[in-house]
């Protein structure tokens, strides 16, 4: 793809000029994000290192999203905490392109996930006889397949278009990352068309994503009627979770989206939600609060303890 713009940089006003504000800003986002990476990754070892956690389709799934929150945290968190070092904060196009074509892709795999996740729940809790059956490596594979090739499909839409919109100047954002709204806003050219193309196909599917996962938490916890009193605990525990992580993700998302293409000043800060603050929940929403995942690392750590005390 060539693109016509004059613009080879583009200079990212941050959270804050404030130097003192800056400085507190890099120490707490950057343990924010050595406390999310490391928890993801804490989860990804733990269950792929327990055969009894791996055979479970859901855990399976817990790990894959462990791994894609640690990957969408990475692509840009490392640049925004460099960034409060510096007066002066710029991306180059392609960096900015590159930070769009993963916001989208990542966001893209981990819908794909999370829609899973809540088939196997429906699977396991009102087919449970069935589930063996229904939910087998097989299925688990072709969703991964699935995932990544509608992140992938959905990404490079939202790249291809943005890519083709001439920037002439000026080229400030009022953020600390490049995204879509504050990208049209600079293009020197008639944005109406590309505006109703973000909220196609990113609000739009969203919203009716967001409800039918709603819809189908509903549709679970309405059929816990016949379990037992312990059944129905663990069943509303699990789901529970998995109704926080999903609002977590998806409501960000419909506000930055679902809406005409503009900025606001709350942005940054719903951009700092899904950036920084659910990568880091979810892993202690999902697992940390597990009693299988608090045993297995239990065991990860014994195993650990034994092999340096072997050497």
């Amino acid at each position: 793809m060539q693109n016509k713009s004059f613009v080879t940089e583009f200079v990212l006003l941050g959270l804050s000029w404030n130097p003192s504000v800056q400085k507190i800003g890099f120490v707490v986002f950057l343990f924010c994000y050595i406390a999310t990476v490391g928890a993801n990754l804490l989860v990804v070892v733990t269950i792929v290192s327990s055969p009894t956690l791996l055979r479970s389709p859901m855990y399976f799934f817990l790990a894959f999203l462990s791994f894609l929150d640690a990957c969408y945290s990475s692509a840009f968190a490392p640049k925004m905490i460099v960034d409060f070092l510096y007066e002066r904060k710029t991306i180059s196009f392609k960096g900015c392109m590159t930070q769009v074509f993963a916001d989208h892709f990542f966001a893209g795999v981990e819908v794909t996930v999370l829609t899973a996740m809540a088939y196997d729940r429906y699977v396991a809790i009102c087919k449970p006889l069935h589930y063996l059956s229904i939910m087998n490596w097989k299925l688990c594979g072709i969703l991964m397949g699935v995932a990544w090739t509608g992140g992938f499909l959905h990404s490079v839409i939202q790249l291809v278009f943005t890519f083709q919109l001439p920037f002439c100047g000026p080229n400030v954002i009022d953020h600390f990352l490049c995204d879509l709204n504050p990208l049209l806003k600079l293009a020197c050219t008639d944005t109406r068309i590309s505006g109703f193309l973000v909220v196609a196909n990113s609000g739009f599917i969203c919203i009716i994503i967001f409800s039918l996962l709603l819809i189908s938490y509903f549709v679970i916890l309405f059929s816990l009627r016949t379990y037992n009193s312990e059944g129905r605990r663990k069943a509303v525990s699990t789901c529970g979770s998995h109704i926080a992580v999903v609002v977590l993700f998806f409501v960000p998302c419909i506000i930055i989206y679902a809406r005409p293409p503009s900025t606001f000043s709350f942005d940054k800060t719903v951009a700092i939600v899904y950036t920084f603050i659910t990568p880091l929940l979810n892993p202690l929403i999902y697992t940390f609060r597990n009693k299988e995942v608090k045993s297995a690392m239990r065991t990860l750590w014994t195993r650990l303890v034994v092999v340096s005390d072997e050497k």
